[in-house]
């Protein structure tokens, strides 16, 4: 499979209901719709049950506010034995101007539900794919960290 057969897209139109104090896209409410955009490029390279891992190294560039649009691009960068990493961009748009500018990036981690699994392979067959998978390895052993911690 490609990784561009994973993208996903979705665009959403800002209203004063995802606002925060600031008047700009409360991030909580950027974190859903990245939960369910990024689930979708998962999915289809899954093709199995998978829940969410983990989002991580998440930045807000540039706030996206009222009459924006924003849109949601993710795609598979990276494939574990069971997990598989989803990169994704938050772009905005000033719906009278045009003017398109980044909002955000973030990664998620999904893992696949269920006994016998076998990933697929994956090509990364564009420019920024290939650049983004570039870091995978780095990525995923900082998550193994974070999961191998002495809590007590």
């Amino acid at each position: 499979m490609k990784s561009s057969e994973t993208l996903a897209t979705a665009t959403f139109r800002i209203f004063p209901k995802q606002l925060n104090n600031h008047g700009t896209v409360f991030g909580g409410q950027m974190m859903a719709w990245l939960d369910d955009v990024t689930s979708v490029s998962a999915q289809r390279f899954a093709r199995a049950e998978i829940v969410t891992g983990s989002f991580d190294h998440i930045r807000f560039e540039q706030p996206a506010k009222i009459g924006d649009a924003l849109e949601i691009q993710t795609y598979v960068t990276g494939v574990g034995t069971r997990s598989l990493e989803v990169f994704a961009k938050l772009i905005g748009e000033h719906l009278m101007t045009g003017e398109r500018f980044l909002v955000g990036t973030a990664f998620a981690t999904y893992v696949v539900v269920g006994p016998d699994y076998v990933a697929p392979s994956l090509a990364y067959d564009t420019v920024e794919a290939q650049a983004v998978h570039a870091g995978y390895a780095e990525r995923r052993s900082q998550g193994k960290l974070a999961v191998d911690l002495d809590l007590s």
